[in-house]
Parts: C-alpha cells; structure tokens; sequence
C-alpha cells in the first residue's frame, strides 16, 4: 500500500546483519568485532516511518526486536537542527505475529518505547495476526490450496489498512509543519537556561 502511494519502501532484517546489543552507537568501540548498526542507522535516520515486526516468544516480542530498541535508544542523545531528539517529526508503528497471545502487549511495549524516544505514534498503529494457539503454520506460509496462512483474515487486513494510512497520513502532515515547534522542547535552551516557564518549587522558604 505504501509502494502504490508513492511512497519508497526498504525491508531491513536484523538477523541478516550483525548488530550486538548494547546502547551504544557503534560497538565496535567497546569490544565487539563488528557492528552492522552504523549502516543500518543511516537508513533509520533517513527514514519519515519506522514499522517494527516481531515475532512473539512467550508473549513477548523477540530478543532481537529487544535489540532494536536498545540501538535506537543508543542513538537518542542525538538532536535535529532544532535541538529537538533526533526523532521527532517522524512517525512509527508495529506488525506483530505469532501463535500465541501478546500482540496487543508487544505492540503496547514497542510504541511506549518509540514515543518515549520521540517518534510520534498515529492513531491505531499496530497490526498482527495470531494462528492457533500451539506450534503451527507462521503468517504467510503456504496452505496445501496454494493460499498463504492469515492472507484471508478481514482484521487483520483491516488493522493492517488503518495502520498503513495513518502513518502516512501523520508522516505528510508532519513533513508539511516541518515538524514540530521547538519551544518547550528544545533541549539545547534548557541547557542553556531557558526553561520555557517552567517554576521549580521551592519548598524550603
């Protein structure tokens, strides 16, 4: 959907790379051999909308979605040019599969955590689709009729939409502002002083 509005489109699996965890920005500089986040980033950081999908182990998102996270938390002591986090002004959702309950946790989870470090998170911005509950066929394989395991599955065909537009829709309403005004969040005044009238109680006199 997002192809077809015209807008560029890159699929980045992170365990087609090597990318340690760790919050920092290259790990290369703190024992490791290779970190592949450096590359990865510069598309992240390039990029108006992050979707992040996981699988559910145990109801949780993956170890490795837990990485991601850590990796971008490592990089949000970076600011845009308006001293803003260098995540602001862009917008972010979840896709979430598995056969087991926890779609609705893990997306709670991942969108706490990219707001927290600035994305903004549009209305209904999380996806997924659950088989049977046990060990069974993942979303998307094939089915013995040449179909694909959850194509058919109207809510989450739905969700998937709404998800899909909203983010686009946010994402070019952002784009247009220019993102966010910088007064009240502009980090680099309030190390300089100004805090944007805000009065630190003095409860001492």
């Amino acid at each position: 959907m997002m192809e077809r509005a015209g807008v560029t489109v890159e699929h980045i699996h992170m365990l087609d790379h090597t990318i340690p965890p760790g919050v920092q920005p290259d790990l290369t500089e703190h024992g490791w051999d290779r970190d592949d986040w450096p590359m990865i980033w510069d598309k992240v950081k390039a990029a108006d909308i992050l979707v992040v999908g996981t699988p559910l182990w145990l109801g949780e998102e993956s170890s490795v979605c837990r990485v991601l996270i850590e990796r971008l938390y490592g990089m949000s002591g970076l600011l845009n040019d308006k001293g803003q986090s260098i995540y602001y002004g862009k917008v972010a959702g979840s896709v979430i599969t598995g056969n087991e309950d926890g779609i609705k946790h893990a997306a709670m989870t991942i969108s706490y955590a990219l707001s927290h470090l600035g994305y903004t998170i549009p209305p209904q911005a999380d996806c997924g689709w659950i088989g049977e509950a046990g060990p069974g066929p993942s979303y998307g394989d094939e089915k013995d009729d040449g179909g694909r395991v959850g194509f058919d599955n109207d809510f989450t065909q739905r969700n998937t939409t709404i998800m899909t537009w909203n983010l686009m829709h946010l994402a070019r309403l952002l784009k247009a502002a220019g993102g966010y005004d910088n007064h009240g969040n502009d980090r680099n005044a309030w190390k300089a002083g100004c805090h944007f009238g805000f009065e630190n109680p003095d409860y001492r006199s």
